[in-house]
């Protein structure tokens, strides 16, 4: 069954949870550069990595401050903002990827 019209996974949290759970994977993501999640988050922190990519490129001081308003550390916001405007100068969209590595340790899913 394909669910369409359904806006985001609710990743079986609550509201509160689930925004501090992509916050902060959003935040490793942008920090590292990869991280290590199941497919669910990952497609769905896929989104908010990609949000802030684009208001890093824009650079204006409203998108710095809706960027700190997500991410958790503001040094990170900083850098973000300086390194985004030439490393994706190129490309317009689909800034992340999501990766199946192997198969999780535990249900094999």
């Amino acid at each position: 069954m394909i669910s369409h019209r359904k806006g985001f996974r609710k990743l079986s949290l609550p509201a509160d949870q689930r925004k501090a759970l992509l916050r902060s994977l959003t935040t490793e993501t942008i920090r590292h550069g990869r991280i290590t999640t199941t497919q669910a988050r990952a497609k769905e922190v896929r989104k908010h990595v990609d949000k802030m990519i684009q208001l890093a490129k824009r650079g204006d001081l409203h998108a710095r401050r809706q960027a700190m308003a997500w991410i958790y550390d503001k040094q990170l916001v900083h850098a973000m903002f300086e390194q985004a405007a030439t490393r994706y100068a190129d490309r317009d969209g689909g800034y992340t990827r999501v990766v199946r590595t192997m198969p999780r340790s535990g249900d094999n899913s």
